[in-house]
């Protein structure tokens, strides 16, 4: 069942925004609200996979929204990414940031700071199916180890 959210229309729709068009954002943008929709969606997925303890939740989702977790799924999804799609990638992950990174690499930072301007590209794009299709691939190629929910119950 192929349907496309339209999540972000429908916020738009009940605050009155008018559209902008997505491909003016800059890229420091576009990973602004792509971090929280990645978020969002990991949070999405561990609650949906049973009721546990918030602070089991909270270690899981963040060893999954950290920085080199996001860089190793960037990494493991290349291959399948369209040409547009690596092209807002790269704009993202060599934008200049005025933030340093915290407990990551710079190169795991700027990495993945590209993946959240590509989710805030396509949540703001309405591509939904397309995002929740990567971000699955990417978090089964990752491995059980990065993975595992079984030990949050």
């Amino acid at each position: 069942m192929e349907e496309n959210l339209r999540f972000y229309s429908y916020i738009g729709e009940k605050f009155q925004l008018k559209q902008q068009d997505i491909r003016t954002y800059s890229p420091l943008a576009l990973a602004y609200i792509g971090d929280g929709v990645y978020e969002l969606i990991i949070r999405s997925i561990l609650v949906g996979k049973g009721n546990c303890p918030v602070n089991k939740l909270h270690r899981k989702s963040s060893s999954l929204v950290k920085a080199s977790a996001q860089a190793e799924l960037i990494y493991s999804i290349m291959e399948d990414l369209t040409e547009e799609e690596k092209t807002i990638y790269k704009r993202g992950r060599n934008a200049k940031s005025y933030t340093t990174a915290k407990n990551a690499t710079m190169i795991d930072y700027r990495t993945a700071t590209g993946l959240e301007a590509l989710v805030g590209y396509l949540y703001l794009t309405e591509q939904m199916d397309r995002l929740l299709i990567l971000i699955k691939t990417g978090l089964s190629r990752m491995g059980e180890g990065t993975w595992n929910t079984k030990n949050l119950q």
